[in-house]
């Protein structure tokens, strides 16, 4: 009983945190299934083209990837739903016996009550009172009695209520939870046929492994070389920011400490410190930078399918949209910067978020100039569009400083 006892109370001091993770997994579940639909309709179009190999192995590795994150979240909303599921069962059973308690209570007064159901006799029972107090006592007895079964009687219904509510929810909590779980067979089944294809088309590259894998080699090269150009238009934009701080009407401290300021670090004024922990209040939150599409490039390292030695390291994320995409600021900032990428024919906007900053790049044009504020959503430019793939792809660097941070975790899942 004690056992019993201990789980409930602890039940009810996660129950809330419990709802919020139930809340957050059904979120990115149709975060998931939004990225999956985007996916299919840009897959229908991009079908009417002619294909490498390479790229349909990357199509199918992002298919695969977004049914994983799928049945990922499905699990875990599956798990919260039978630990509410055995919760419930408990408060149940607990009430059961609460209630038949009660009833047989109820019962053994009903039973009292029959037996002295004579009038006569409640009031033989007053008019044999010793004096006038102990009569007065027992009129107050024989109400507080008759009250005692009113509250007896309504304890019962309230209970009984309450266990026919929980019995209700639970009956919902085992059909939502078996709704699931075959929503997550089926697409392990189609897991499954997207990984059998996938080996197919590994197997059909395998004699040319060596250039596809050069090929990445080279890519991987050339996003490095992005980074390092990105990383010295951070710095010097810091220095650019710091410099105009240290120029504009401050405190004469805050001159003195932007014109001192590490070449790493931007010096916040108030406005920036207010704007900085708005945009880090709002992480997981903030929304993507393109209406439509999937992530089809997640951010860190990234192991090549068809060759497992061959790994993409991305300080980055991509998101695979619709041709003619606008780019979308992620928050309210200044734009400090747009810079055209050398050797990709493609531009970058920095907008920067007091001492963060918003990098999104492969852009064809901009919308947008060097010191504009810029609100949350606002159009930057447009997605460049690959002539050789047909792919539309933007991508976002998200930093604190010079300190590159996974986008993935400030974008809504």
């Amino acid at each position: 009983m004690k056992k019993i006892l201990t789980i409930l109370l602890i039940a009810c001091t996660t129950m809330a945190s419990a709802q919020d993770q139930k809340k957050i997994l059904e979120q990115r579940k149709a975060q998931i299934e939004k990225e999956i639909r985007e996916f299919r309709n840009l897959l229908s179009q991009e079908n009417k083209k002619e294909k490498s190999v390479l790229t349909q192995i990357a199509d199918n590795q992002a298919k695969i990837q977004l049914s994983e994150k799928l049945i990922n979240n499905t699990q875990k909303q599956t798990r919260i739903l039978t630990d509410e599921i055995y919760l419930n069962q408990l408060k149940i059973n607990k009430l059961g016996r609460e209630l038949k308690v009660l009833k047989d209570d109820y019962s053994q007064t009903l039973v009292k009550a029959y037996k002295n159901r004579s009038q006569q006799s409640r009031i033989m029972f007053i008019l044999s009172s010793d004096n006038f107090l102990q009569a007065y006592k027992r009129m107050q007895y024989m109400k507080q009695y008759a009250s005692y079964r009113k509250i007896q009687a309504e304890e019962i219904r309230a209970t009984k209520t309450e266990l026919e509510g929980l019995q209700d929810k639970l009956n919902v909590q085992k059909k939502e939870k078996e709704k699931l779980l075959a929503e997550n067979l089926k697409v392990k089944k189609e897991l499954e046929e997207e990984k059998k294809e996938q080996e197919k088309l590994v197997k059909a590259i395998q004699k040319d492994k060596k250039r596809y894998t050069a090929d990445i080699k080279k890519k991987q090269s050339e996003a490095k070389d992005i980074e390092r150009k990105i990383d010295k238009i951070i710095r010097d934009a810091i220095a650019a920011a710091n410099k105009k701080a240290a120029a504009s009407g401050a405190t004469t401290a805050s001159k003195s400490s932007a014109a001192t300021a590490a070449p790493n670090k931007i010096v916040l004024t108030k406005e920036g410190k207010i704007i900085a922990d708005n945009f880090k209040a709002n992480k997981g939150k903030l929304p993507w930078p393109v209406e439509k599409g999937y992530m089809s490039m997640g951010y860190g390292l990234q192991r090549s399918p068809f060759a497992s030695t061959v790994e993409v390291d991305h300080s980055w994320i991509e998101i695979t949209t619709e041709k003619g995409a606008a780019v979308r600021s992620i928050f309210s900032g200044e734009v400090i910067d747009i810079q055209l990428i050398q050797g990709t024919g493609t531009k970058a906007v920095f907008v920067q978020h007091g001492d963060y900053i918003s990098i999104y790049f492969n852009l064809s044009s901009t919308s947008v100039n060097i010191g504009e504020k810029v609100s949350v959503k606002q159009n930057l430019g447009t997605v460049h569009t690959n002539p050789v793939t047909g792919k539309t792809v933007v991508k976002l660097m998200i930093t604190h400083n010079t300190s590159r941070l996974n986008p993935e975790q400030w974008i809504i899942k």
